[in-house]
């Protein structure tokens, strides 16, 4: 479980999410909706993303950061594993529109 007790004071910088598998994973810790190998990446993610406060913070080395082009300008995107990415905007400071997507 990603969220508990020890976030309740902490303001989440994740706002929205719109895969309903990685919603249910960040909330309740539910792998019912993502890929299994993907379990230990996406929990370092999804931590990663809700405490970061400028995009700076995501240019992690393996994570691959870059913004996207074309339909998806606007949004960033992180390498999870081989073609999987969280794919989001970065607004005010907040994650928002956050997607598990194969968008290759």
């Amino acid at each position: 479980m990603l969220r508990g007790a020890q976030h309740a004071m902490v303001r989440s910088m994740i706002t929205s999410i719109r895969h309903r598998g990685l919603k249910q994973f960040f909330e309740s810790g539910s792998k019912k909706g993502i890929q299994a190998g993907h379990e230990n990446r996406l929990r370092l993610m999804l931590a990663a993303l809700d405490t970061s406060t400028n995009i700076d913070d995501m240019d992690v080395p393996g994570y691959r950061l870059h913004p996207l082009k074309g339909k998806l300008n606007g949004r960033w995107s992180i390498s999870v594993s081989g073609n999987w990415r969280l794919t989001f905007k970065f607004t005010d400071g907040n994650v928002q529109l956050l997607d598990y997507e194969d968008y290759h």
